[in-house]
C-alpha cells in the first residue's frame, strides 16, 4: 500500500463528512437564511429614508425606529379596514344565506319537477356522517391554523429585528465588510452596495407612488358607482396591482368587481372596463415616466423574474425578484463594456430592398413569360 493512500482515504472521508454536515446545516437553516434575505432587502429599501433623517442629525437607530413605526401603523390600519370589510360581507352573506338556499331550491323544483324543502335538506345534513367528519377535521384544522399564525408572527418578528439592525448599523456593517478586503475590492463592494440601495429604494418608492395614483383613480370610480368600502378596495387595488407586475391589476380588480356585482351586475362590467383602460394607461404613459430613473426593467423580464422567484422561494421570491433583477442589471451595466451598434436596417427590425433589384426581378419574370410564350408558339407551328 502506498504511504499516501491512508491519508488520502482519511481526507476523502473527512471531506464527505464535512459536506454532509454542511448540507444538513443548510437545510436546517433555510428558513433563517430566507428571513435574513428578506430583512436585507427591506433594510436596503428603507436605507434612503434613514440616511435622509440621519443627515439632519437624527441618530440612525431612532430614524430606523420611526420608519418602522410608520410602516407598522399603515399596515395595521390597512389590515383592520380590510378585515372589517370582509367581516361585514361575511355577515351579510350569512344573514342572506337562507334566502339564497330558498331561491336555489325553488329553481331546482321548477326546473327538474322535484319536491325538495329546506327543512328536509337541513335534517339530512345534520344526520350525515360527512358533516360530523367535517367538524372534526375543522377542529383539528383550527389548531394547525393557530400554529401557523404563531409561526408567522415569530417569522415577522425575526425579519423586523434583522432589518432594524441592518438599517441602523448599515455603516458599521459596511466597515466590517470592507475591513477584510483590499482597497480595490472595497470600492467595488461599496459601489455594488450603493447600486442595490438605489435600485431597491427606487423600486419601492416608484411603486408606492403608482399605487397611490392607482388607488385614487379606482376610489373615484367606486365612489361614483356607490360601491361600499370604496377606500379599502382602492387601497387593495393600489397595493396588489403595483407589487405584482403585469397581471397584478387584473388580480386586484377581481375583488372590487365582486363587491360591485352584489350592488349591480352592470357596475361590475364598468369596473372591468376601467381596470383594462387604466392598465393600458399605466403601462404606456405612467410607468415609463416614473420608473425610467429608478427601475427600468422590461415587462417581460419583470414577469419572468417574478415567476422564477416564486418557483424558488414562493411568495418571498415574488416580492424580492424585481429589486434583485434590477440590482443585477444595474451592476452588469456598470461593469460590462458596451459598443456602438452598427447602423444596419436589420438592427431596427426592417429589411430594405433596393429599387434596382426589384426592377431586375420584374424584368426577369417578364422575360421568362415572353420566352415561354415564344416556345409554345414554336411548338404549335411544328405540330401544324
Amino acid at each position: 500500500m502506498p504511504p499516501w493512500l491512508p491519508r488520502a482515504m482519511v481526507l476523502a472521508l473527512a471531506l464527505i463528512a464535512c459536506f454532509q454536515l454542511g448540507s444538513w446545516a443548510f437545510h436546517q437553516l433555510t428558513g433563517l437564511l430566507i428571513n435574513v434575505l428578506i430583512a436585507f432587502f427591506l433594510a436596503l429599501a428603507i436605507e434612503p429614508a434613514v440616511s435622509w433623517m440621519a443627515s439632519y442629525g437624527l441618530r440612525r437607530g431612532l430614524a430606523t425606529a420611526l420608519v418602522f413605526l410608520l410602516v407598522m401603523i399603515v399596515g395595521a390600519g390597512f389590515v383592520t379596514l380590510l378585515g372589517s370589510m370582509l367581516a361585514g360581507q361575511i355577515i351579510d352573506i350569512v344573514e342572506d344565506f337562507p334566502k339564497y338556499v330558498d331561491s336555489v331550491i325553488s329553481w331546482i323544483n321548477t326546473t327538474f319537477h322535484t319536491e325538495l324543502s329546506r327543512v328536509d335538506i337541513q335534517d339530512s345534513l345534520l344526520r350525515s356522517d360527512w358533516l360530523r367528519k367535517y367538524v372534526q377535521n375543522s377542529a383539528t384544522g383550527v389548531l394547525d391554523v393557530s400554529a401557523q399564525v404563531l409561526g408567522g408572527l415569530f417569522q415577522l418578528l425575526t425579519i423586523t429585528l434583522f432589518a432594524f439592525y441592518f438599517a441602523a448599523d448599515g455603516p458599521r456593517l459596511r466597515r466590517a465588510l470592507c475591513s477584510v478586503l483590499p482597497p480595490a475590492r472595497q470600492a467595488e463592494v461599496l459601489r455594488a452596495w450603493e447600486i442595490a440601495v438605489n435600485k431597491t429604494g427606487g423600486y419601492l418608492y416608484s411603486r408606492g407612488l403608482m399605487a397611490l395614483i392607482s388607488g385614487v383613480a379606482h376610489y373615484v370610480l367606486l365612489e361614483a358607482l356607490g360601491v361600499p368600502y370604496a377606500p379599502v378596495l382602492a387601497v387593495w387595488v393600489g397595493l396588489v396591482s403595483q407589487f405584482i407586475p403585469t397581471i397584478g391589476t387584473y388580480l386586484a380588480g377581481a375583488l372590487p368587481m365582486l363587491i360591485a356585482f352584489t350592488v349591480n351586475p352592470w357596475y361590475a362590467l364598468w369596473v372591468l372596463i376601467f381596470v383594462v383602460i387604466y392598465q393600458q394607461f399605466e403601462n404606456y404613459v405612467l410607468q415609463p415616466k416614473l420608473t425610467s430613473k429608478t427601475v427600468d426593467i422590461h415587462p417581460a423580464v419583470a414577469f419572468g423574474s417574478v415567476v422564477a422567484g416564486t418557483a424558488l422561494l414562493g411568495a418571498v421570491g415574488a416580492l424580492i425578484a424585481i429589486p434583485a433583477i434590477a440590482t443585477l442589471q444595474a451592476f452588469l451595466g456598470a461593469y460590462v463594456k458596451r459598443y456602438d451598434v452598427t447602423d444596419d436596417p436589420r438592427v431596427h427590425g426592417r429589411r430594405e430592398r433596393s429599387p434596382s433589384s426589384l426592377l431586375a426581378r420584374i424584368r426577369g419574370v417578364l422575360r421568362g413569360s415572353r420566352d415561354s410564350a415564344a416556345v409554345e408558339d414554336e411548338e404549335t407551328r411544328d405540330s401544324s
